[in-house]
């Protein structure tokens, strides 16, 4: 006969734990498709342990632990993942210039708001778990050696006490007080265009704007909505006017709810055989009143699909 504190871990009760869990092996990983991965992983390696769970911690930070250890491995000996602007300034617009494809998990990938942030809470708190999924902020995480990455998570965005920081990871207090401040070190390191810098609290306006100057494909009034810094990985105007004529002029967006704390579009482009096929998910950031950060995501058979949006406009 099961225990009282087993019995604690059935299937519904690890799966109040799912949205959390997702952002944090989100917030380690930088692949919302690696995060589902160590989560299912973490649930069977919890569910397979049910019967030896004795109810030392509670089940929140046992599950937390299982799921560091699975991310940890997962981490070993790999390159950071990040954001094409982070690897390097752009290139011109010249085809011979195109390198090849780089593998999947070279980049940072986006996830949705709704699988990883609460569903109910304190608005504050909610606010924070948004702000700690924004791309810059992940894609700064990235910097960190694993075991650093994962103590600033627990304790700075999770706020769980260093004393149970300490018994996720299998160390001591002053270890994770140690690893906290290198890590804060390296963040505070990092070039300015590399940090999460404040956001706008009303961006929905600006934004609009922004949608409606692209599908009319209009420069002029693109280039008066961005930051004069504005990060992509290319030169904006002359990108999307070279090689000429711009295969992305006519395109649609269609508004794909938020993700990574944003407000996200999907771009379908005009399809020589039809309609408008998928062409990039794209996630901006608005400071100062302008675009400072433009995302453009192109695995748009996976991507699209999780998000659920349509492969294919008519």
């Amino acid at each position: 006969m099961p225990s009282t504190a087993a019995a604690e871990v059935s299937p519904d009760k690890l799966e109040e734990y799912r949205r959390e869990l997702t952002g944090y092996c989100y917030r380690m990983l930088g692949s919302g498709f690696e995060a589902d991965d160590a989560v299912q992983e973490t649930m069977l390696r919890a569910w397979r342990a049910a019967e030896g769970f004795e109810g030392r911690s509670s089940v929140r930070s046992w599950l937390y632990r299982i799921a560091t250890n699975i991310c940890l491995d997962m981490l070993r000996g790999r390159q950071r993942r990040a954001l094409p602007m982070d690897l390097g300034p752009a290139s011109p617009p010249v085809e011979a210039l195109f390198g090849g494809w780089r593998p999947e998990e070279a980049w940072i990938s986006p996830i949705a708001d709704e699988r990883v942030l609460p569903e109910h809470g304190d608005p504050a708190e909610v606010a924070v778990a948004r702000d700690t999924i924004r791309l810059a902020f992940v894609t700064a995480l990235q910097h960190l050696p694993a075991r650093q990455r994962a103590t600033l998570i627990l304790c700075e965005v999770l706020r769980m006490p260093a004393a149970e920081a300490a018994a996720t990871l299998g160390t001591s207090v002053p270890a994770v007080n140690s690893a906290l401040q290198r890590a804060r070190t390296t963040l505070a390191a990092l070039p300015e265009e590399q940090r999460p810098g404040p956001l706008d609290a009303d961006q929905a306006g600006l934004l609009a704007r922004f949608v409606d100057a692209f599908q009319r494909y209009d420069m002029e009034q693109l280039v008066t909505l961005l930051a004069d810094d504005a990060l992509m990985t290319m030169d904006v105007v002359r990108w999307m006017q070279e090689p000429t004529p711009s295969q992305c002029r006519d395109s649609i967006m269609v508004p794909a709810g938020q993700v990574n704390g944003m407000q996200a579009f999907a771009q379908y482009k005009p399809d020589p055989a039809g309609g408008h096929a998928p062409w990039a998910l794209q996630v901006h950031e608005v400071s100062g009143g302008r675009v400072s950060r433009m995302t453009f995501f192109l695995d748009t058979e996976r991507i699209f699909a999780e998000v659920g949006l349509a492969p294919h406009l008519p």
